[in-house]
């Protein structure tokens, strides 16, 4: 398993999380009922992680502390709906923790995770459960145990893409508007295909837009 990333990774990571997000924007609307049922998660979370993908594509030779900030201040810039600043939140506590470092491990990235949740948290007035800080939060709580089991960061990516996924699958009790529709939150959706994309990454199966001739299929939640 891999242990650690480094700039270069993260870049990759991110780029391929956005991508994930694209090829799956459509479903994660379908799911768009809380709090506004607007339909637009999906596009709101692709359209806010592209503006990091495109300040990422053009770093070389990017440090983790700098590509880790250069993707918070592109997603604050690009923020787009309730979904998309929330994720911006959640990476400029993921920055502010990786500042200074030259490479990440588990305990690394579980430190980010829950610096991302808190600063998430404190910025929402009043946060509703069964939502994106319900997923995000408890993968932060299982990252920090995950990480003293096993310090490699693929180790504690993997599980935490399983915690997510549980946690996801929750939020229709949770959240009465979700109970009464049938479905899991939109939000807590991309948060996942999020992390599954840093994953893919990480294990050398980037995943690429479909208009850059991808042949990636779409992810399946069941």
């Amino acid at each position: 398993m891999i242990k650690t990333i480094d700039g270069a990774a993260f870049s990759r990571m991110m780029l391929s999380a956005a991508a994930e997000i694209d090829l799956n924007k459509q479903k994660v609307n379908e799911l768009n009922v809380f709090p506004v049922p607007d339909g637009d998660t999906g596009t709101n979370m692709s359209m806010t992680l592209s503006a990091a993908s495109t300040e990422l594509r053009k770093a070389d030779g990017i440090t983790l502390t700098k590509a880790a900030d250069k993707t918070a201040s592109a997603l604050l810039r690009g923020a787009r709906g309730n979904s998309g600043v929330i994720l911006s939140l959640l990476f400029r506590g993921f920055s502010k923790s990786l500042k200074g470092k030259l490479e990440a491990d588990g305990k690394d990235f579980a430190a980010a995770l829950t610096a991302g949740v808190e600063a998430a948290y404190k910025a929402v007035m009043k946060p509703a459960e069964g939502t994106i800080l319900t997923v995000s939060r408890l993968t932060a709580d299982a990252a920090r145990d995950l990480a003293e089991e096993n310090n490699e960061i693929e180790y504690v990516l993997q599980h935490c893409l399983d915690t997510a996924h549980a946690a996801l699958d929750n939020t229709v009790n949770q959240n009465p508007v979700l109970k009464k529709a049938g479905v899991v939150d939109a939000g807590g959706m991309g948060f996942c295909l999020i992390l599954r994309g840093m994953l893919e990454s990480l294990r050398g199966n980037d995943i690429v837009c479909e208009d850059t001739g991808a042949t990636n299929e779409e992810a399946d939640f069941g």
